[in-house]
């Protein structure tokens, strides 16, 4: 088996208190490249606080976190920032998309910001991102000129920027109609399945758990099972 892009190793986050809140406790799991993870449990279970920390978003107060084999748990604030910027893409449940620049700026803002390509290049990336989610056509509208399929889809553009060997999504399809639910779950698992990226996603939706490769239950901060399945073939 190819050699986990991330593992965790009881990795744990306390909210000071008396007594303190774990939102997350003792977590063990190894994130795989070309697979697709799902994250499930009820509301409250701690899904989102296990992804924020494996995105680097929020710090673990107990146990490690390997990227590559490198111990990121307690590295500074700026490694963890790069590691982010060139390694890691986010798509959430709201696409956080600027309102004032067009889709094409908006994929285009990443790009630029790793300052690896120059001006024509970088807006060549963009556009054909764009193209990738079928919405090359639309490069120039503003997210108000777009449907929510549509806007979570410049989103997955917008996380693909840096080509991310980790994407990571909360709730990702939790604002959609189930056609376009399904239409971003298929561009997940292509984006694992044909292009060997780890795919992480939170979500409440049995339906969308069940199109993944590793489903990872959680309740009252645990992770209580990781299962490998046989997803289907097609949504």
């Amino acid at each position: 088996m190819t050699a986990p892009i991330l593992t965790a190793h009881d990795l744990t986050r306390l909210l000071p208190g008396d007594p303190p809140v774990a939102l997350v406790r003792g977590a063990n799991l190894a994130i795989q490249p070309g697979r697709f993870t799902a994250i499930v449990g009820p509301s409250g279970c701690g899904k989102s606080s296990l992804l924020y920390l494996l995105g680097l978003l929020d710090r673990p107060t107990g146990g490690q976190l390997l990227f590559r084999g490198r111990d990121l748990a307690s590295a500074t604030g700026d490694v963890r920032a790069q590691v982010r910027l060139e390694h890691f893409g986010f798509v959430f449940q709201f696409h956080f998309l600027l309102p004032e620049f067009s889709a094409l700026e908006n994929v285009l803002m990443p790009i630029q910001r790793l300052g690896q390509l120059s001006s024509k290049a970088a807006r060549a990336r963009a556009m054909a991102l764009l193209d990738d989610v079928g919405l090359a056509d639309k490069a120039d509208k503003s997210p108000d000129k777009l449907s929510g399929g549509e806007r979570q889809r410049v989103a997955i553009a917008r996380a693909l920027a840096n080509d991310p060997v980790l994407i990571l999504g909360d709730e990702p399809t939790g604002n959609l109609d189930s056609a376009n639910s399904a239409r971003v779950v298929a561009m997940l698992r292509a984006l694992a399945h044909d292009q060997g990226r780890a795919v992480v996603a939170v979500t409440h939706d049995t339906g969308i758990a069940e199109m993944a490769d590793v489903r990872i239950s959680m309740l009252d901060g645990q992770v209580v099972e990781v299962r490998e399945q046989a997803a289907p073939l097609t949504p």
